[in-house]
């Protein structure tokens, strides 16, 4: 690994465009290869087994074009997946369950999380199995939001439908008394401005891409591997199906101009 090699980014479609998103603000020198399996999405409906594999082949393209780091993106890998890809690969690879697990575990101030994420991943209980190894007096409560994505990728961000029924969602958990909620997918930082509106004031909202982010930094930093400055920085963006779909709402969650997104399978 060189220091000027890019960092990789996978996901299961367009939400870890989130985490690019912070990187690119925490690092902004370093290049990415950011790889969306379109194709296959969502991961969040799929089999512990099926999503492992997927995750093997998304670190094995990445590594194909001589990545430094993988970022896992996708919650769902992140959850399911994480611990076999470390064992597997020799590169340093990072999800997004523990750096948005130890965040929240700080900000906490009654001990009452809340968690909103997929079926696979809200199933999968990572987030609280990590949350309660760094303190096991924090009491976690979980909700899956399988709408939440389909109406992020319509661009309904604002939408009095998406209100309503993040309304429904997030009821449950005002009742739990909640005073920090975990935004558990990648999509769903694109709906803050809502979950502040139905959530009290004084909730938390802990955005898993940015912890992430912040982790990527620590870890270059400890290899050495942060890129020399002053050299133009490079974005790359494959995915498995769809190229001009994912430009358009690529764009949207990265509030950037996505020149060229290109076909590839993983």
């Amino acid at each position: 690994m060189h220091r000027n090699n890019p960092i990789g980014v996978f996901d299961s479609g367009v939400g870890g465009l989130t985490v690019v998103r912070e990187i690119r603000k925490i690092l902004p020198s370093e290049d990415i290869v950011y790889f969306g399996d379109t194709a296959r999405v969502p991961y969040g409906n799929k089999t512990k087994k099926t999503i492992t594999k997927f995750s093997i082949e998304n670190v094995e393209f990445l590594l194909r074009h001589n990545v430094k780091l993988v970022v896992i993106a996708c919650n769902t890998s992140s959850s399911l997946s994480l611990g076999f890809l470390k064992r597997c690969f020799r590169v340093p690879i990072l999800g997004v369950i523990e750096p948005g697990a130890r965040r929240a575990a700080r900000v906490t101030r009654n001990g009452r999380i809340g968690i909103i994420g997929t079926k696979a991943t809200v199933e999968s209980a990572a987030y609280t199995k990590e949350i309660q190894r760094l303190d096991p007096d924090i009491r976690c409560f979980s909700k899956a939001c399988p709408l939440f994505v389909p109406l992020v990728e319509e661009g309904w961000l604002r939408h009095a439908i998406t209100r309503e029924i993040a309304g429904v969602y997030l009821g449950e958990l005002r009742s739990k008394r909640i005073d920090t909620l975990i935004l558990g997918c990648t999509h769903y930082p694109l709906l803050k401005p809502v979950l502040k509106g139905i959530l009290k004031r004084d909730v938390a909202i802990v955005d898993s891409a940015k912890e992430v982010a912040l982790e990527v930094n620590e870890v270059l930093r400890e290899h050495g591997l942060l890129r020399s400055a002053g050299r133009r920085r490079r974005y790359r963006f494959y995915v498995s199906d769809d190229p001009k779909r994912f430009r358009r709402l690529g764009e949207r969650f990265l509030n950037m101009r996505i020149d060229c997104a290109m076909r590839s399978s993983s």
